[in-house]
């Protein structure tokens, strides 16, 4: 009798799970699965008008463009990670900062990573880059050849930061250095410029003249070979979180002193604790992004590759005017306009309609 009674309630048991799984809806289970993983997957953008949504570290975007591997004036590493994406303001930009950096004098931009097509937490690296509006750049120049591909995942980038002393390695260091991250503090776009805390001491200590600029370079873990170029959320964003201000003044005062203390450099008590990337789910992102994976590819990769020129020519499946409307391509856009001369033939095909 007790083994047909226990067969009795393990048949229960398990009617009742089943009637459970019955009850949980795709959209619950979908919201279980790692954001990375959905994020991850895909190679294109979400082909509706550009919209930041959620924050720098727990967010995602839509509409999408990329900078083209090669110009005149910058060349993108590390292309397997798919990630040279952004907002069409930060794309536009990164082109704009690299011509302005030649001018000054500097060789050209080596690009790291901007976003995943449509953002969201990465497989792996950084916490954040989630809404396209955070793009990395090496302080090493572009040589003067075309770098292949293998180069570009090979190739590492040269800290100038000292791992001992945690300030600038002297011979490495030059004032093209300088004058390259102030050229990036310069525009009204761009909020913050990250660097080690070594390189904003070397600037508070050496900068002449000017130096306003100085408040948005802000002292980090890490970005000892690269510095990381933040700007604000745009218009068309509503749902895009904004970061607190910047502290006024120039960042060269107590706060700085507190990075060469031992403070900020002691072990992670709990070095194995999963990091928030390799945890977070679909429902820890704003209810939007669900509806940015579910949106449809655009017509090709050539259609939302963003190159150099005043007449950069962008064919989208949405109406360009929307990337106009945003600030992010210049108002003599045209999908039929003939390819403009950037130094590196580059395929565009016809929209779809």
């Amino acid at each position: 009798m007790r083994k047909i009674w226990a067969k009795i309630v393990k048949g229960a048991a398990a009617l009742a799970a089943l009637t459970l799984l019955m009850t949980i809806s795709p959209q619950t289970v979908k919201a279980q699965e790692l954001a990375k993983n959905l994020f991850g997957s895909h190679q294109l953008p979400a082909a509706t008008p550009p919209q930041s949504i959620g924050f720098y570290s727990k967010g995602c975007f839509s509409g999408g463009v990329a900078i083209a591997t090669d110009g005149p004036t910058w060349q993108a590493m590390r292309l397997s990670r798919n990630r040279r994406w952004g907002h069409p303001t930060m794309i536009s930009l990164i082109e704009k900062f690299s011509r302005d950096a030649v001018a000054d004098g500097w060789p050209g931009l080596l690009l790291g990573d901007i976003s995943q097509p449509r953002g969201g937490p990465m497989l792996t690296g950084h916490a954040s880059h989630q809404i396209g509006l955070d793009a990395d750049i090496w302080f090493m120049p572009m040589p003067n050849r075309k770098l292949t591909i293998q180069e570009r995942e090979n190739i590492s980038a040269v800290s100038l930061i000292d791992p001992k002393t945690r300030k600038v390695i002297e011979k490495r260091w030059t004032p093209a250095h300088a004058q390259l991250l102030k050229r990036a503090a310069s525009y009204g776009e761009v909020e913050r410029v990250l660097v080690h805390p070594g390189i904003k001491k070397k600037l508070c200590d050496t900068v002449t003249g000017d130096r306003a600029w100085l408040r948005k370079i802000r002292p980090f873990w890490g970005h000892d070979y690269h510095f990381h170029i933040r700007i604000g959320c745009q218009p068309g964003s509503p749902d895009c979180k904004r970061q607190e201000k910047v502290a006024a003044g120039e960042g060269c005062d107590k706060s700085l002193a507190w990075w060469f203390t031992e403070e900020p450099w002691r072990p992670n008590p709990n070095p194995d604790a999963p990091k928030a990337r390799d945890v977070m789910t679909m429902a820890a992102l704003p209810n939007a992004c669900r509806a940015v994976l579910a949106a449809p590819d655009p017509v090709s990769l050539a259609s939302v590759t963003y190159p150099s020129g005043a007449q950069a020519n962008i064919a989208r499946a949405d109406p360009i005017a929307a990337l106009v409307a945003s600030g992010g391509l210049p108002t003599g856009a045209n999908a039929f306009a003939p390819t403009p001369e950037i130094g590196a033939p580059l395929p565009f095909s016809r929209p779809v309609h």
